[in-house]
């Protein structure tokens, strides 16, 4: 077995199992993760015995990820818990807000813990850009349009996936939800200065302030911030 520090890359595979091609991708010094997608799902016996073959590869073992919001961004389905959007998250504060903390917390543990259970080490949650009500690829998957409502909900997540184990990712710093365009077919371009973001930082604050592990930058284009997309630039924020 290779003992190999983990690299900068994050690979996929094409299948529900390894290959000898795959195994030696995986081997690779500069790789250090791998993402699955529904592609990649069967149901959980499957997928257990395929992270354990990941993680089997070399030490310390790769980091295995999947995008696990729930709603329409669910890669695991059979055998786990449908999750609702997060937008029903900031709903059910609007109505009551302890019940709103709460279910965020129960939900964030519910996600971590049927994933861990299945050998996945992150999932790429929460989503905390704003509910602007104009992004094609964000919508439901906001907790709500209002800064402060986001941040305490995201935060309250993260504590029930951090209670299982599982490290949060906030996404998509430092902001996705004022775009119209899919950032997965397109460059969209957010044309606002700095300042007039703040909102859509507010999440981020709040969550680094609680020890925030990890967040996912925006494929997005911010020309008054930086020259290139936010998810090649240098620029801080």
């Amino acid at each position: 077995m290779r003992t190999t520090p983990p690299g900068p890359v994050m690979m996929d595979v094409a299948g529900f199992e390894l290959d000898a091609e795959d195994r030696e991708l995986l081997a690779h010094p500069s790789v250090g993760g791998l993402i699955l997608f529904a592609r990649n799902f069967h149901d959980a016996k499957q997928l257990a015995a395929l992270t354990d073959a990941i993680h089997a590869v070399r030490r310390p073992p790769l980091l295995i990820a999947v995008d696990h919001e729930g709603g329409r961004v669910q890669r695991f389905r059979q055998g786990f818990s449908r999750l609702p959007p997060l937008r029903r998250i900031g709903q059910e504060y609007d109505l009551d807000r302890r019940r709103g903390l709460e279910l965020a917390r129960s939900l964030g543990w519910l996600m971590a813990a049927e994933l861990r259970a299945c050998g996945v080490d992150i999932s790429f949650a929460p989503c905390v850009d704003l509910d602007y009500g104009v992004s094609e690829v964000i919508g439901e998957r906001a907790f709500h349009r209002r800064a402060p409502v986001v941040a305490e909900l995201a935060v309250a997540y993260m504590h029930g996936m951090r209670d299982a184990g599982m490290a949060a990712t906030a996404k998509h710093f430092p902001g996705h939800g004022a775009v119209v365009a899919d950032s997965h077919l397109t460059l969209p371009v957010d044309r606002r200065v700095l300042v007039d973001m703040e909102e859509d930082l507010t999440p981020y604050r709040r969550l680094i302030a609680n020890q925030l592990p990890g967040v996912m930058v925006a494929h997005v284009a911010f020309p008054a911030v930086g020259s290139s997309a936010a998810s090649g630039s240098r620029s801080r924020v």
